[in-house]
């Protein structure tokens, strides 16, 4: 009998290594953001498993920013970044958007992942933009909330020059507006809800609002995207599963969250991902393509970018849009994309 046991075993364990040698190697990066999890739930979960691949995830990444240089120096063939591709491609980097992992296929407007956090005593009115004007406010410096709080600034009838504007990575805005470095911060999810448990008194000016299109793309170098793309349609169906289950299943999806997030809680994370599953959209539509064309309009327009790129020049739709395809059950719970925002292989964005 312990025989018959001993060889069941050992021809067990020889299933699964040869399983596993199957499966397509391939690294991954994310950043320290609660719209980045589909990434780990599709590890946790066995999502890449189930469609051929062998994921490493890198550890998260501070900004989008770090996770480009990441990509950059070969430490990941595919990151989870948004603006900051922009000022990438700008120096030179040829990077491809392949999907999205945060953002709305649907419409242009997409930001509740988003808040502006003001100081007690800031002088900051909840609710009153213009109030801003005089006061330091840190924002991650061409990142996606340094592009919100630049869009809060308009719509406020505001210019940069009318504030401080303090160049901080996320993590470290909590104990910036604790020890009263700046007077308020303009942040994605999780650390604006991390803010208002932890610093007293701190105020929420506004959350979202639709002042921008989210811009939250995967992202790999051309080269790469070249040469791979069965495994990256592989990976796009994987992390478009990750996404449909944190949808349906947003309190365990936090669970994951406090395990990739370093030092976020149970509670700060369900409250961050009910905004989160807001705009879990992994699918690509002309809406995309505008955000992208918008945000590079809005940088320019400002002084912040020299120049502009063509946006059909830097994404690739085809993949996802095999995956929309070939899998359209992952997506069924997702609002229809208006017919005209709708994509097919070889779109052109025209302005």
């Amino acid at each position: 009998m312990f025989k018959k046991a001993l060889l069941f075993c050992c021809a067990a364990l020889l299933a699964v290594g040869a399983q596993a040698q199957g499966l397509v190697k391939m690294k991954a990066g994310m950043v320290t953001g609660i719209d980045q999890v589909g990434l780990p739930i599709a590890l946790e979960r066995g999502f890449f498993e189930k469609y051929g691949l062998d994921v490493q995830i890198a550890r998260p990444y501070a900004t989008g920013v770090d996770a480009l240089n990441a990509l950059q120096a070969g430490e990941s063939d595919i990151v989870q970044v948004g603006v900051p591709m922009i000022g990438a491609v700008l120096r030179g980097m040829d990077l491809v958007a392949l999907g999205n992992y945060s953002g709305n296929a649907t419409k242009l407007g997409s930001d509740a992942t988003m808040a502006l956090i003001a100081r007690a005593d800031s002088g900051i009115v909840k609710g009153d933009l213009k109030s801003l004007k005089g006061k330091k406010i840190a924002a991650s410096f061409g990142t996606i909330n340094h592009l919100y709080a630049l869009a809060l600034l308009e719509k406020a009838g505001l210019t940069p020059n009318d504030v401080t504007l303090v160049n901080t990575p996320p993590p470290d805005m909590t104990v910036a507006l604790l020890s009263k470095g700046i007077d308020a911060f303009s942040a994605w999810d999780p650390w604006p809800i991390v803010a208002l448990k932890d610093v007293p008194g701190a105020v929420e000016v506004i959350r979202g609002g639709d002042v921008i299109s989210y811009l939250g793309f995967n992202v790999a170098t051309r080269a790469w995207v070249e040469k791979n793309g069965d495994t990256i349609e592989k990976f796009l169906a994987a992390v478009s599963e990750a996404d449909k289950w944190m949808r349906a299943n947003p309190k365990q999806a936090a669970q994951v969250a406090t395990r990739w997030i370093p030092g976020l809680k149970q509670e700060v994370a369900e409250a961050a991902m009910a905004f989160n599953i807001q705009q879990a959209d992994r699918r690509l539509s002309a809406n995309n393509y505008r955000a992208l064309y918008s945000a590079q309009q809005t940088l320019h327009k400002l002084g912040f970018l020299k120049s502009t790129f063509d946006v059909n020049k830097h994404i690739e739709p085809k993949h996802m849009l095999a995956v929309m395809q070939k899998y359209p059950q992952l997506f069924s719970d997702l609002p229809a994309i208006p017919a005209d925002a709708a994509i097919g292989p070889g779109y052109q964005f025209k302005p």
